[in-house]
């Protein structure tokens, strides 16, 4: 099987900083795939490295099948959207995604058609005569991606591409790419520090952490098994047993990760333990309490807001309750992935 992008044990050094230390990551022709991971991690070095922004210092990266490791960027079939969308602000629009061609020395005629042609891919041909001032933060971010499209690119890369925007703006543009990487077929790979956004448009996710892979998996297995605490912890919101806590409360040998929306506050569940509400805070589809166990140990739930059936309703910070959950629940990890 021939790889859209390869990495083959990779590092790059930034002296004796490892930003990237040995992945090695098989990305699939036509896959939406995210780099996911703090600031720091790695993602967004690998990303350039992909580019050909950067030098390998070990390894090797193959673009469909094709060593790329010494290439120069512009012999790569890939093009990068960057964060700051990093447009032309005295051309117009119709200019600003040709501007790529005009460099090739592609004429007028044919760059002006491949250039419209690439708007009205995004949604954009109404605003080929506007300057990017005029557009919205969401329009900027398409003429960013259409001025890389019209390159007709194997594979599109893109850096924090939604960090600029607002909430609403953001999970509308997360449909918007998806939508967009399905029409196209093309491979996306997207580097964000947000899961919600790996997790809402990805077909897989690498999960970074200190410039190595922790987890490659689909958003559903990341989230309910993960298998390191850092992916437990990153990766959404969850309780991290030790060995010591696992084997107090649950009579289990090993560390777990136990997710809030997997406990009730109902007391039905196989293993039961006590603690006092130290806060409630409600969070509108759900709200999440923060108790205290006996020696002092966190443990966070999560009940759906289902109007006059929500387990723990008027719990208030000072009560004692017993949370409980399903021994299946509790998910097994590792101290490295």
């Amino acid at each position: 099987m021939t790889y859209a992008v390869e990495f083959n044990d990779v590092s790059r050094l930034y002296g004796d900083v490892r930003a990237v230390d040995g992945v090695t990551i098989r990305i699939r022709d036509g896959e939406f795939f995210s780099m996911l991971g703090p600031s720091g991690s790695g993602k967004t070095t690998c990303l350039r490295l992909i580019a050909g922004f950067e030098q390998l210092s070990g390894g090797s990266i193959a673009i469909f099948g094709k060593d790329a490791s010494e290439l120069p960027p512009w012999e790569r079939d890939v093009n990068t959207v960057f964060q700051d969308y990093a447009l032309f602000p005295h051309m117009t629009i119709l200019e600003n995604v040709a501007y790529g061609l005009m460099v090739k020395g592609i004429n007028k005629t044919t760059r002006q058609a491949q250039a419209r042609e690439a708007l009205e891919k995004v949604g954009l041909s109404f605003a080929e005569t506007r300057k990017p001032s005029q557009l919205s933060g969401g329009q900027r971010q398409r003429v960013a991606i259409a001025r890389a499209l019209v390159n007709q690119p194997r594979v599109l890369l893109l850096d924090e591409p939604l960090g600029a925007l607002d909430l609403k703006l953001r999970e509308q543009m997360q449909f918007e790419l998806k939508k967009l990487q399905q029409e196209l077929g093309i491979t996306f790979i997207f580097v964000t520090h947000d899961q919600g956004e790996a997790l809402s448009m990805s077909d897989r996710v690498a999960v970074f952490n200190n410039g190595r892979i922790e987890q490659v998996d689909t958003p559903h297995e990341l989230y309910l098994r993960p298998r390191t605490p850092f992916v437990a912890s990153f990766v959404g919101t969850s309780n991290v047993f030790t060995d010591a806590l696992a084997q107090r409360v649950c009579g289990l040998s090993g560390s777990y990760s136990l997710r809030p929306e997997h406990i009730r506050l109902d007391g039905e569940g196989e293993i039961q333990v006590q603690g006092r509400v130290q806060a409630v805070q409600f969070q509108g589809a759900a709200t999440r309490f923060e108790l205290r166990l006996a020696e002092g140990e966190k443990l966070l739930v999560s009940q759906a807001n289902l109007t006059g059936t929500t387990p723990g309703t008027g719990l208030e910070p000072g009560q004692m309750v017993t949370a409980s959950w399903a021994r299946d629940a509790m998910v097994p990890l590792h101290e490295e992935g």
